[in-house]
């Protein structure tokens, strides 16, 4: 079974870039057709899928939040990493970290999650 762990500042001030780390034990993330997400879930609204990267580095985005969003992998540390930048307060959710096999929007395992809030 794959483990994912989200690690990062739980407060952020606005304007800043948010930055997250999802350590992967399980797997290396680089084998054949994982995808690595990044999903977040505002206080009292649903699940929203931010971004991805693959097995082989390749990252795909969100439209919407692509000209903030970069995602990267330390494949030496089996991490991949999400940063968010000029973040405000509506950027204030539950980020998770998630991965499936084969298909992008499907998970079979999930970190915890990390609370951020952006507050001045």
């Amino acid at each position: 079974q794959v483990q994912l762990q989200e690690s990062g500042p739980g407060l952020v001030k606005p304007s800043q870039t948010l930055s997250l780390t999802c350590t992967v034990s399980g797997t290396s993330i680089s084998t054949n057709y994982y995808y690595w997400s990044w999903i977040r879930q505002p206080p009292g609204l649903g699940l929203e899928w931010m971004g991805a990267i693959d097995f082989s580095g390749h990252t795909y985005y969100l439209p919407s939040l692509k000209s903030r969003t970069s995602i990267s992998r330390d494949t030496s540390k089996n991490q991949f990493t999400l940063q968010l930048s000029s973040v405000t307060p509506e950027d204030t959710a539950v980020y998770y970290c998630a991965t499936g096999n084969g298909k992008i929007y499907e998970y079979n395992d999930w970190g915890l999650g990390t609370q951020v809030t952006v507050s001045s």
